[in-house]
């Protein structure tokens, strides 16, 4: 299944397909594509994971309903360890808001939670070479140029002594990369995005799709 052009349709068209996807990579790594001792949440974003806790009471539907935004991967005493983000438009729409997901991003890295993060929008002015290198200048001194004809960006940080990101620069109309999502700095799974993108993708409205299968663009000579 190839990657699609995601400007070319609202944001909240891919809000829904983003929505539906989250949630298809939480159940396929819950059915058995996680070892055993861990498993995923899907919460919403906030400025810390939120560990797994029993509640007194009976929770807030709408409450937990809104938390379907991320994927947290817990071990088996709660703890997150690692997190899985899908970029929105309203993530880069705003010096403000690329610069809370920075943060964000950079203290889960530092406080030893890997990180996996999507990126099909292209760079902005406000990352103009891609969200990696936004959040990869905070983590590293080392220099990284993403290739001028693979905009799209997916990445996984490892938060070990030593952090590493594994960067897969991708286009539109290239195929979907399965990236690792690290559980310990030395152990990994590979997250299932192509499988689940095609499934997220086969839900998709059809009267939505149209836009999104147009052919790309000619580039000219």
């Amino acid at each position: 299944m190839p990657i699609h052009d995601w400007t070319r349709v609202k944001p909240n068209r891919f809000h829904a397909f983003r929505q539906n996807w989250v949630c298809k990579i939480g159940n396929t790594l819950n059915a058995g594509f996680l070892p055993g001792g861990f498993y995923a949440l899907l919460e919403q974003p906030t400025n810390k994971p939120l560990p797994d806790e029993t509640p007194t009471s009976a929770p807030d539907a709408t409450l937990y309903a809104r938390k379907a935004d991320r994927i947290a991967i817990h071990s088996d005493d709660g703890d997150v360890v690692a997190v899985i983000e899908i970029v929105s438009p309203g993530n880069k729409d705003g010096a403000h808001a690329l610069k809370t997901f920075v943060r964000k991003a950079v203290e889960y890295v530092r406080s030893g939670i890997h990180l996996l993060i999507v990126d099909l929008f292209p760079p902005s002015k406000r990352d103009p070479q891609g969200i990696h290198k936004a959040i990869w200048d905070r983590l590293r001194d080392d220099d990284y140029a993403p290739p001028a004809d693979k905009p799209l960006t997916v990445v996984s940080y490892s938060a070990g002594a030593a952090i590493k990101a594994f960067v897969e620069p991708v286009a539109v109309g290239d195929p979907m990369p399965d990236l690792p999502i690290f559980l310990t700095a030395e152990r990994y799974v590979l997250c299932p995005l192509a499988s689940t993108y095609q499934t997220s993708w086969d839900a998709f409205p059809k009267v939505l799709k149209g836009p999104l299968e147009l052919p790309k663009p000619d580039a000219g000579p």
